[in-house]
């Protein structure tokens, strides 16, 4: 019987005794460990060696941090990636989530959370698979003039195309499944996201303007994807 191939983490950070020190407890948990000390390495190990999780650094030489999750995140939407960074500016973190970060831990760390969070997203991630092959089955949603096609990562509003990330996928089937019902930002954020209810951003809120514009007869009043004052968002229809 062949052996399953070991989960292999990327870890991108600069800091070679932060980076050593990772690499080791990783490894004595049973992960393949990547190194790479900048973002521009860290980009090219991505591509070549296909880990199936990254812990990511912001301040790097060369391409910061963010830019690598923006490259990442604009062909893979799938990899779960972890931002760990002595940066903990609120703006950091909203970047972050803007751009699709599955996590986020500031320095120091403790250890065993990280390792707790990583196993966590290693998890989701096999979860996610499964949902691609088992969850709606059926390969269409129909809601008014709009047309959702989960298998092929489309929709379609009268007679045009519009290409889903799988980021707006997750959140639209986190709706449907929960039509009706009042969601707040914060249960939104920690089914799609994973994050905890005491997160404060304004993520949410951008995915719900997208939405509007890809499905709203008239986005400034929508009747599909409505919003409730301090409260949070439903999506319904007849």
């Amino acid at each position: 019987m062949i052996a399953a191939r070991k989960k292999r983490i990327l870890i991108i950070e600069d800091e070679t005794h932060i980076a050593e020190g990772l690499r080791l407890n990783f490894m004595l948990q049973g992960y393949e460990i990547l190194l790479a000390a900048d973002g521009l390495s860290g980009l090219y190990l991505y591509k070549t060696d296909q880990p199936d999780l990254i812990v990511l650094d912001i301040m790097l030489p060369g391409m910061d941090g963010l830019s690598v999750l923006k490259k990442i995140r604009e062909e893979n939407e799938r990899i779960p990636i972890l931002i760990l960074s002595a940066k903990n500016a609120t703006d950091d973190k909203v970047q972050g989530l803007y751009f699709g970060v599955d996590d986020y831990m500031t320095k120091p760390f403790n250890l065993e959370e990280l390792i707790l969070r990583v196993e966590r997203l290693l998890l989701r991630g096999a979860w996610s698979q499964a949902d691609k092959e088992t969850e709606f089955s059926r390969e269409r949603y129909v809601f008014g003039e709009n047309e959702i096609c989960f298998d092929t990562l489309t929709a379609m509003r009268g007679g045009n195309e519009i290409h889903l990330t799988e980021l707006e996928l997750k959140l639209l089937k986190l709706f449907i499944a929960n039509r009706g019902e009042v969601l707040s930002r914060a249960e939104i954020l920690e089914n799609v996201w994973g994050y905890a209810r005491n997160t404060s951003t304004r993520t949410v809120d951008n995915f719900i303007v997208r939405f509007r514009k890809y499905f709203e007869p008239n986005p400034k009043e929508p009747i599909y994807f409505k919003s409730l004052r301090s409260v949070g968002y439903v999506f319904d229809h007849d």
